[in-house]
């Protein structure tokens, strides 16, 4: 498993299926402590972040960014996103909650954000 963000950002998804290839709480929190912003929901089956741009056509762009990527990784988020925000959340139904597929993902995101 990935232990450094580098590593998160550079890891290509693979096809999960059972629980258990889910994450532990321990390994969530250790990962997520990698990338500022995102958050666990309450249940712990998901993680997110909330992202805020200047005007829409830049929030469109970064949600574009995320669809190609997704399409590139074949894991895909629930997106939402409205004039100058994007929030992106993350869970591997497959497996019933959180796998390594969804922080290698939010690395990469967050790396899209960044450019």
């Amino acid at each position: 498993m990935a232990s450094t963000l580098g590593e998160l950002r550079s890891s290509k998804c693979t096809p999960l299926k059972g629980a258990e290839n889910g994450l532990s709480v321990t390994e969530v929190q250790a990962l997520l402590a990698l990338l500022p912003g995102w958050a666990p929901s309450d249940d712990g089956k998901t993680i997110s972040k909330d992202f805020a741009f200047k005007n829409y056509y830049r929030t469109m762009g970064f949600a574009n960014a995320i669809a190609w990527m997704a399409n590139q990784q074949d894991h895909h988020p629930d997106i939402s996103f409205g004039y100058s925000r994007c929030r992106v959340a993350y869970s591997t139904h497959s497996v019933g909650g959180i796998s390594l597929n969804d922080l290698i993902c939010a690395a990469k995101i967050d790396q899209l954000s960044l450019t």
